[in-house]
């Protein structure tokens, strides 16, 4: 079952971090804002570091439910 990881568009800031860290799985959009493209495009080490890492905390990853980054 893949990650289930979504961006909270009023907390992003559109710093890139999240896209350098799983350019697979997050880019920005024509707002400069994150969005999720492929939750199965990078490890989930890679998509866990990405919500760790972002400045305002606006992405949140789910595994079956359970929050764990």
């Amino acid at each position: 079952m893949p990650l289930d990881v979504r961006v909270n568009r009023g907390l992003c800031i559109g710093s890139g971090v999240c896209a350098r860290i799983a350019p697979g799985t997050f880019e920005l959009d024509d707002e400069g804002v994150a969005v999720v493209v492929d939750p199965r495009a990078d490890s989930r080490t890679a998509v866990v570091a990405a919500a760790e890492t972002c400045p305002t905390d606006a992405i949140a990853v789910f595994d079956c439910g359970r929050r764990i980054a």
